[in-house]
């Protein structure tokens, strides 16, 4: 895919002080018996309260099942790894979003092939208009002749850890910089 070979690459990302200072404050906060670990629902409540969402049964699944079985929750460590993990990949899609936005200067919602072409001559003058129709193409997984933010996302994770970015792996792609227009 075009996308991940232009220069999606691995990043980590650090928290402030005073915002690691907050997640352990939220961790105290949930662990409501001070066992030193949050249990599923404890984990849930400090998501809430830190993303401003209730994880789904698949996710809080997904982070259970990684936590040491010998513990009787998710421990204060991975706790800030997890949360690390959920604030990389917020910050990942708003950078996705602000890329599409750039493309987007229509408003629509969507892309069209002729924003595509506007796009890749600002980035990439050099690259011929039939390979950006096949990247057109590619991206446009309906074959509508629009690119939603939906096939751009899918586009820009594409190559990472099972072609869709999972939000708990840690490993966040970078956007390929070059393409923000």
């Amino acid at each position: 895919m075009f996308f991940s070979q232009a220069g999606a690459r691995p990043r980590m990302w650090e928290a402030s002080p005073s915002e690691y200072k907050k997640w352990v404050e939220v961790f105290k906060a949930c662990d409501e018996e001070n066992k030193g670990c949050l249990s599923r629902e404890n984990f849930k409540v400090a998501v809430v309260m830190l993303f401003g969402y209730k994880p789904s049964k698949i996710e809080a699944d997904a982070v259970m099942s990684s936590v040491d079985p010998n513990t009787s929750g998710i421990l204060l460590k991975e706790f800030l790894d997890i949360v690390r993990k959920k604030k990389e990949a917020q910050l990942y899609r708003n950078e996705i979003r602000h890329i599409f936005t750039a493309f987007d200067r229509h408003y629509r919602g969507y892309l069209t092939l002729e924003d595509f072409k506007k796009a890749f001559k600002q980035v990439a003058p050099k690259l011929s208009e039939r390979i950006i129709l096949e990247v057109f193409r590619e991206v446009d997984q309906d074959s509508d002749g629009h690119v939603s933010f939906k096939d751009f996302e899918y586009a820009m994770n594409y190559g990472q850890k099972g072609h869709g970015f999972e939000p708990w792996s840690g490993k966040i792609p970078h956007a390929a910089e070059q393409l923000s227009p």
